[in-house]
């Protein structure tokens, strides 16, 4: 069966990898995947990510996770526009996230990105997910 919300799904691997405390995750690998994981490490949400490839053509990304004093940096992180109900919003309409202190992660033509990068770009997009 195939998986109707990939992005999805790592952001609730993610998410569920912090409350139990885990160090990394590891979740399939796609080029989606990848940028978003980019943009993770970019900001510092993340310390970083590896992609590991299997024999057959298969390849997954292991996740490292970033705390602070034992406490998970990634404090809420959830999805916004689902393959059911895209969400757009252009540059005069892109909401802050907690007044600044978390990302959103859009898609925009000029790539993936934090909002603060499609600002500074002056382009909109498909708000994927928020950070904070």
């Amino acid at each position: 069966m195939t998986m109707t919300d990939p992005l999805g799904d790592m952001i609730t691997r993610i998410r569920n990898a912090q409350l139990r405390g885990k160090g990394k995750v590891v979740t399939p690998a796609s080029k989606l995947r990848g940028w978003v994981l980019d943009v993770l490490a970019e900001e510092g949400f993340i310390r970083g990510y590896a992609r590991v490839e299997y024999p057959g053509g298969k390849s997954d990304f292991e996740i490292e996770l970033k705390y602070n004093e034992g406490a998970p940096v990634i404090q809420m992180i959830e999805r916004v526009s689902t393959p059911g109900r895209r969400v757009y919003s252009s540059v005069k309409t892109m909401p802050t996230v907690h007044n600044g202190l978390g990302i959103s992660i859009l898609s925009t033509p000029k790539g993936i990105m934090s909002d603060v990068a499609a600002r500074e770009q002056n382009v909109g997009g498909e708000v994927l997910c928020r950070v904070f």
